[in-house]
């Protein structure tokens, strides 16, 4: 192996949001926020701001298999995270170019949108759910999205671990259930999987600028594990990233913001750490 692929790869399998703060745009910062390496298969191209997507297009299944093999076949990946795929015919086909390798899987499933609108017809959902989750290491679902993929309602706490634990029975290794739309002063995150239970709070921040959350700490995850982390270090460094990106948010756009990506890149080359920077003790996962 190459000293250039000493370094932690994800390929980032997702949408590109013209706006910067979700979907590719949002993978390829968390990834170079943590010093891992991002390369990108693009499966859809949308034109949208803080105040909302204004137009769509999905691209053909054959050329999002056209970039996954390329990156694949010379640069590989430690992780491939996948996002919004968009209809039946792209999630199968990644679903196939990924079933045979030996790279983690990170899998934030894009079905709902901020407005409670479906993004996915219920045959792509029924191909999400028997095609590729059971080819995850981790899935990373909000509520609506839970209650989409298992049928439970989820009002609570407990209800979150219970739909964690039926994705696990439907062939993910890990869940890791937000509880961001749940009501409270905290958030409450579950992680399970074959191995351990475990719940993660945060103080709620009341902000408009969380544009890209999900797609952010799904990164973050996978580009973590990418660096070796284990699976409960790469989850709770990527929640810690993502409450300091929305706490020094930059309040760019009127509407919905994104988050402050930057937050590992901002001392400079040399300087030492900034010890009023939360988010300084988790570069020992780069060094």
């Amino acid at each position: 192996m190459s000293d250039t692929a000493k370094i932690g790869r994800v390929l980032t399998i997702a949408g590109s949001d013209s706006g910067g703060g979700a979907g590719i745009q949002a993978d390829i910062k968390a990834c170079a926020a943590f010093g891992a390496y991002s390369a990108t298969a693009i499966t859809a191209i949308t034109a949208q701001n803080t105040t909302g997507v204004q137009e769509v297009e999905i691209l053909s299944p054959d050329l999002v298999r056209a970039q996954i093999q390329s990156v694949m076949s010379d640069i590989g990946a430690d992780v491939i995270k996948i996002g919004m795929l968009g209809n039946k015919e792209t999630i199968e086909t990644v679903a196939e170019e990924i079933k045979d390798t030996d790279a983690l899987v990170v899998l934030d499933p894009v079905m709902v949108a901020t407005s409670g609108d479906k993004l996915l017809s219920d045959d792509a959902i029924e191909t999400l759910k028997t095609g590729l989750i059971p080819l995850c290491d981790v899935i990373t679902p909000n509520v609506p999205e839970a209650e989409i993929l298992t049928g439970i309602k989820i009002d609570d706490v407990d209800d979150l671990g219970k739909a964690g634990q039926k994705l696990i029975d439907m062939g993910a290794y890990a869940a890791l259930m937000k509880g961001g739309h749940l009501k409270g002063n905290m958030v409450v995150d579950v992680l399970i999987s074959e191995d351990e239970n475990s719940v993660m709070t945060s103080p709620r921040i009341r902000s408009r600028h969380t544009h890209g959350t999900g797609c952010t700490l799904a990164s973050a995850v996978a580009a973590c594990m990418a660096l070796g982390a284990p699976l409960e270090e790469a989850v709770n460094a990527a929640r810690e990233y993502v409450f300091e990106g929305i706490r020094t948010a930059p309040g760019l756009g009127s509407g919905n913001g994104p988050l402050n990506h930057g937050l590992a890149i901002e001392d400079k080359e040399g300087d030492a750490p900034n010890p009023d920077n939360p988010f300084a003790a988790l570069k020992g996962l780069t060094s």
